[in-house]
């Protein structure tokens, strides 16, 4: 325990840490709001939104900072975004407890299959150009976002923009503590921070009895295990193979999988691995040394478990940023992970068609079938390199997957 103390200060670096805070901010200020829209369908008292919070929080935490310690890889966990959404569309129809039912065989299914090894196997089948593609489509809105919300705060999205450009040539690792101290700074000034009454307590979790029905399987459990893997776990492991961790899903899988089950019965929806967030903390900003950019997933954990023990009022403090300012920090903190992924993407002329159709796809928003725009890219950008492939035939590829297997 006293080495890994000695290592974890000598590794520790601000640039690490604000990336993790960063990717929390981040969470809280956008996924979170799906979240308070689910509690608004199903009625359920504030009291028990706080516990869906530190639930979501926590497992987070836990399951993030152990990864990244045990590997040594920045691990950015969350709670499945697409699977709150589903919430919103099911409530008040079945109940929070057939929901929590549900979360408990999700994380069960989702458990067998990262334990079993079939994540990995499939993760060989996607070529990297068209994984790169994915990305890009991926962090894309986060991009456009940022000159979007110009439309009602220019002052303060240029001014950040500005702040920007000067630190990351004059000092690029702080970069982003610039453009967050800036950005804050301009909304006291110019008054645009949102009221908010502040409220400091501690969170305490609220137990949830399961119950378990086919219309919680068939509505909730079924949709919430394929977009957790197709929309969480699949571009998050993406990421973390582009930016040079080789970190093997099956102990990802797992850890979030138990974790989900623990805080199933507080609210706590499946904690996942993380994919825009990831990339906040796995680039050159969080550290120029690759094998040091960890300490980002476990501050990343730090901040969440301070979120979840006062998620009333940390969730508050979060909510006097504008959504402007959240938005161009976002978009201004991807920048070098979108330009990363494009390069990448459109690096091989052989394929830069099967990754510009996977680009494209998956930043559509299509939800073809109710399975979401990442789930579609990726699978018609690997048909699309199968079927453009002119230097190896297609039953070549796959005799050569085959072999890798073996």
């Amino acid at each position: 325990m006293a080495t890994l103390f000695r290592a974890l200060k000598a590794d520790w670096s601000i640039s690490a840490t604000v990336a993790g805070f960063l990717a929390v901010l981040i969470s809280y200020s956008g996924p979170l709001i799906i979240f308070f829209q689910a509690a608004q369908q199903a009625n359920v008292s504030s009291a028990m939104m706080i516990s869906w919070i530190w639930g979501i929080s926590i497992g987070a935490a836990v399951a993030g900072i152990y990864l990244s310690i045990r590997y040594k890889t920045p691990v950015i966990t969350a709670w499945s975004a697409p699977g709150t959404a589903l919430l919103v569309t099911l409530f008040p129809h079945i109940s929070l407890n057939e929901a929590v039912g549900a979360y408990i065989t999700s994380a069960l299914v989702i458990f067998a299959i990262g334990a079993t090894g079939y994540f990995d196997k499939l993760l060989k089948w996607i070529p990297q150009d068209v994984a790169a593609g994915m990305m890009a489509g991926i962090l894309f809105q986060f991009g456009l976002g940022l000159f979007k919300a110009t439309d009602s705060m220019p002052i303060i999205v240029f001014g950040m923009l500005g702040v920007y450009l000067v630190a990351k040539r004059l000092s690029p690792r702080y970069a982003m503590i610039w453009v967050l101290v800036s950005g804050i700074g301009l909304s006291l000034i110019l008054g645009k921070m949102n009221p908010v009454e502040m409220n400091f307590s501690l969170a305490i979790p609220q137990f949830i009895m399961p119950e378990w029905s086919w219309n919680s399987t068939l509505n909730l459990t079924i949709p919430l295990i394929l977009v957790s893997l197709s929309g969480q776990f699949l571009p998050g492991m993406a990421i973390m193979k582009l930016s040079g961790y080789d970190t093997p899903a099956k102990p990802i899988i797992s850890v979030t999988s138990i974790a989900s089950l623990a805080v199933a019965c507080v609210g706590g929806i499946t904690i996942v691995l993380a994919s825009i967030t990831a990339a906040l903390c796995m680039g050159k900003d969080a550290h120029e040394l690759k094998d040091k950019r960890y300490i980002a997933g476990i501050a990343n954990g730090i901040f969440y478990i301070l979120g979840g023990l006062f998620a009333g009022s940390i969730v508050m403090l979060f909510s006097l940023l504008p959504k402007e300012l959240v938005a161009a920090l976002a978009g201004l903190a991807l920048l070098g992970a979108i330009a990363t992924n494009i390069s990448m993407a459109m690096k091989n002329d052989a394929q830069r068609d099967a990754a510009l159709i996977t680009f494209l796809a998956t930043a559509s928003g299509m939800h073809f079938l109710g399975l979401s725009s990442v789930f579609w890219g990726i699978c018609i950008g690997v048909i699309a390199h199968l079927v453009l492939s002119k230097h190896e035939p297609i039953t070549a590829a796959v005799a050569s997957t085959q072999s890798s297997k073996s």
